[in-house]
Order: structure tokens, then C-alpha cells, then sequence
């Protein structure tokens, strides 16, 4: 890393932790009472965020007004970036709750959290759609259920999908990428300082928020999914097929051909 941009970094990382600070404060003092009133807190923050560190965003389409939205999932700025867009609700594992500060931030914006695995998890989170749906706030998750560098499209998991026909939403698809537009000096990877695969998080952090000229490109399938479902019936593994089918045909060439052919070998889990 040169000298400027761990500079950057430094200053940047500061920058980072007083919103995070602001935005907090502001958290624990209005303590929003709706679903509604947390997403515009998390919409404001998330604007502050990204104009703050420079970072672009570029749709293409338009965003949905109810139901749920389902993306690729390349770094933790996705989360970012689609609240920046819109107030919206998201479907998180259960351990964020836990997490400090950031737990505490995403129970206040409104995050309905799945306990994969535990009793009458998926009645929660179908209800927490619902209400959602109910307060005219899209609901966004990430099917593949943790982020990549990239360089590949995992197999969709069918819990939230499931839920979500279950509970008769929508579902539109949408794919996000990024590029980085300026240079940063020798050896900066696109698929490592921006897309977020094994590195610790807060060293990641560090290394983002030294970037000059990111830019995300976002794109918005303009219909709904239509599944081959049955009436009355659903078979959540097809649908995590299908789904994963909408979402790469938004990726234009950002996927090697190489990887979407052994794409269709994958098992989904």
C-alpha cells in the first residue's frame, strides 16, 4: 500500500467511525418505533456512508415498490449501497443481533433475523415480510448466504425463497457489481479491496477506505420472477435454481463463460 493511500486510510477510518458514532447516538436517542422509521434511518445513514468515502452508484431499472428483491452478495457495502437506493428491510442470520454495535443497529433498522435451524424461525421471518410488505418497505436478502470475491454465483440457499413464496411476495432479481475508476498505485485488486471473500473485516475496512473511484452498477430485472411452480405448491430447491438463473442473467460479462458453465453443475445445498 503506497503512503497517500494508507493516508487515506487513516483519515477515512476516522471519518468512518465518527458517522458510525453520530448515527448511533442518534439511534439510541430516537429509538425508531416502525419498521418504516428505522429503514429511512438506515436509507439517510447509508447515503452519508457512501458519499462520504466516494463512492458512485449507477441503477439500471427501476427499484420495486413492495415485495422482496434478491441480489449476488460481493462485500458488505451491498448492504450499503441498496439502502442508499431505497428504504428497505433485510433478511439477516440470526448472529447479527449479537454482534456489538452493528447488532444493535440492524435490530433498530428493522432487520428480521432467521435462526436457521431453530423452531417457528420461518414463521418469524414470514411474518416480519409480511409486516414489511404491510408498511410498503421492500425486503432484500442475499440468497447465496455469504459474500465471494467474485469470481463465481454459489448456489442459492432455498430457506428465504421458500418463505418468501410461502408468504405470496413478489420476488424481483437484481445484480450488483463494481468497478474501481481511478488509479490507486500498483497491485490493487477490484476482487480483493472491494468484493469481500476470507480477509479479517476490519483489515478489509481499512484497505476499502483508502480506495479512490469506486463505483457500484446495479441492475434491476424490471418484472418479477415467474417460478415453475405448481399451484399451491412449492419446491423451494427449484426455486433457489430459478432464482439463481434470474440473478446471472443480469450479470452481463462480469462472470467468465468458464464459470457459468460449471455453474450448472452445482449442487444447491
Amino acid at each position: 500500500m503506497s503512503g497517500s493511500r494508507f493516508l487515506r486510510s487513516v483519515v477515512n477510518s476516522a471519518k468512518a467511525i465518527a458517522i458510525f458514532a453520530i448515527y448511533g447516538v442518534e439511534l439510541m436517542i430516537k429509538r425508531p418505533k416502525t419498521r418504516r422509521a428505522g429503514a429511512e434511518w438506515l436509507h439517510r445513514f447509508a447515503k452519508v456512508v457512501l458519499r462520504a468515502f466516494g463512492v458512485k452508484v449507477t441503477v439500471q431499472g427501476s427499484f420495486p415498490s413492495s415485495g422482496v428483491l434478491i441480489s449476488d452478495h460481493l462485500s458488505y457495502l451491498d448492504i450499503i449501497v441498496y439502502a442508499a437506493i431505497s428504504p428497505v428491510v433485510y433478511c439477516s442470520k440470526a448472529e447479527v443481533e449479537h454482534m456489538p454495535v452493528l447488532g444493535f443497529m440492524a435490530m433498530s433498522a428493522g432487520t428480521v433475523m432467521v435462526d436457521r435451524g431453530a423452531g417457528g424461525s420461518a414463521e418469524r421471518a414470514k411474518a416480519g415480510m409480511q409486516a414489511a410488505e404491510a408498511d410498503g418497505i421492500v425486503v432484500v436478502f442475499f440468497p447465496e448466504g455469504g459474500t465471494t470475491t467474485g469470481y463465481e454465483l454459489l448456489p442459492f440457499k432455498s430457506g428465504l425463497l421458500g418463505v418468501s413464496l410461502e408468504a405470496r411476495q413478489p420476488i424481483r432479481a437484481s445484480f450488483i457489481r463494481y468497478a474501481i475508476e481511478q488509479d490507486n498505485g500498483p497491485g490493487v485488486s477490484l476482487h480483493d479491496e472491494v468484493c469481500w471473500g476470507t480477509t479479517p473485516m476490519l483489515e478489509h475496512i481499512f484497505n476499502f477506505v483508502g480506495l479512490k473511484g469506486v463505483h457500484a452498477y446495479v441492475t434491476i430485472a424490471p418484472e418479477a420472477i415467474q417460478f415453475s411452480q405448481p399451484e399451491g405448491e412449492i419446491d423451494r430447491k427449484q426455486a433457489a435454481i430459478e432464482a439463481r438463473d434470474a440473478v446471472l442473467a443480469l450479470s452481463g460479462d462480469w462472470y467468465p463463460e468458464s464459470a457459468r458453465q460449471a455453474a450448472t453443475a452445482l449442487e444447491v445445498r
